[in-house]
């Protein structure tokens, strides 16, 4: 078993579909600060991490975001931030990143045999479809699931936050599961738990908040998350990754492109369209001809990536045949999808002027 263990943390960049991850050796600048912060703080650059190598950008965004949300010591326990992270990647179906966290839960101290943890997985499940916040009075009340304190309900909502975005990348890039399908039914929980238990900070201390944010410029935090400002290190993370992807995005991709797609996420308000795909027909009219494969890989990846198929991404790769474009485009949707999932969260304290907020 332990030979697959290993087999599994060395080859796991080769999972990665789609793009090419950059190896450890050859990272450069941002790639390898980021890197180096993973492997020192997360035991391993882990294929989610991974598969945004080639927009250095993007990679710093989702970093930071995992980080200061999950990985840092804060209000909440790790298995609290790894229920949510378990619940959300659920009702997403992402089944990659629930074998992962479940996993990691089933390693912590109160993981899932503590009942409290409960209530906190069942919001984690329904928060996408969070009514929005009376923006009349933007001290709403938070679930009565979650902690009573407004720190330790930011820590959880910005996990949520991370994990709608990073669910939506793992469903294009990642394969169902980080076990090989050779490997046998019976072992599968036993080595994800192995695996799980390698995933730590080289030295053992705690994971002290704010030590990445310096690899992305200051920015305000969207309006809609001013929840965040409970938790400092989770509202610069979140402002500074949001500013730092729309810039990137901004660069190439066009502006009708970015206006249908915020037009799109507030018609549909969390509810996911389908089963079929009817719903991308007249999800272009309007827009320049040349635009299509974009627009509606846009859209694909914010609200429904399990629909996405190769003839999607080869429409999109004829316009657009680096990796680069095709990680800032689905790192700028699943994004943007996550922060208006966030921003229907209840606010569950009247917002304070900070170096983060507008």
């Amino acid at each position: 078993m332990r030979p697959l263990v290993r087999g599994i943390l060395k080859g796991s960049l080769k999972q990665i579909r789609h793009v090419t991850a950059v190896p450890h050796a050859d990272a450069e600048g941002l790639v390898a600060q980021v890197y180096d912060q993973a492997r020192r703080e997360f035991g391993v650059v882990a294929p989610p991490l991974a598969l945004h190598s080639p927009a250095p950008v993007a990679l710093a965004a989702s970093w930071l975001m995992l980080r200061e949300t999950l990985l840092v010591d804060g209000r909440t326990s790790r298995a609290a931030k790894e229920a949510v992270a378990t619940g959300v990647s659920e009702a997403n179906e992402c089944p990659y990143c629930v074998e992962v966290h479940r996993a990691k839960l089933d390693t912590l101290p109160g993981g899932r045999d503590d009942r409290a943890l409960g209530p906190i997985a069942d919001w984690a499940r329904t928060s996408a479809a969070a009514a929005p916040t009376d923006s009349a009075d933007p001290a709403g009340s938070a679930d009565p699931r979650l902690p009573a304190d407004a720190a330790g309900i930011a820590e959880l909502y910005g996990v949520a936050v991370t994990f709608h975005y990073l669910n939506r990348m793992v469903r294009l890039f990642l394969p169902d599961s980080p076990v090989p399908d050779a490997a046998p039914a019976a072992g599968r929980g036993p080595v994800m738990r192995m695996v799980a238990r390698a995933m730590r900070p080289d030295s053992g201390a705690p994971v002290a908040a704010g030590a990445s944010l310096g690899l992305l410029p200051a920015a305000p935090l969207p309006a809609g998350l001013a929840w965040a400002g409970a938790a400092p290190a989770v509202a610069e993370a979140l402002a500074r990754s949001v500013a730092s992807v729309d810039a990137a995005a901004e660069r190439w991709i066009p502006e009708a492109v970015r206006e249908r797609l915020h037009v799109e996420l507030a018609l549909h308000q969390g509810v996911v369209p389908g089963p079929g795909r009817a719903w991308l027909a007249a999800s272009g009219d309007g827009l320049d001809p040349a635009d299509l494969p974009t627009v509606r890989l846009a859209l694909l990846v914010a609200l429904a990536p399990y629909q996405i198929t190769d003839a999607d991404l080869a429409e999109f790769r004829a316009a657009h045949p680096g990796d680069r474009e095709l990680v800032e485009l689905a790192s700028w949707a699943a994004l943007t999808a996550a922060v208006h999932i966030g921003g229907r969260f209840p606010n569950p304290v009247r917002p304070t002027t900070t170096s983060a907020a507008r």
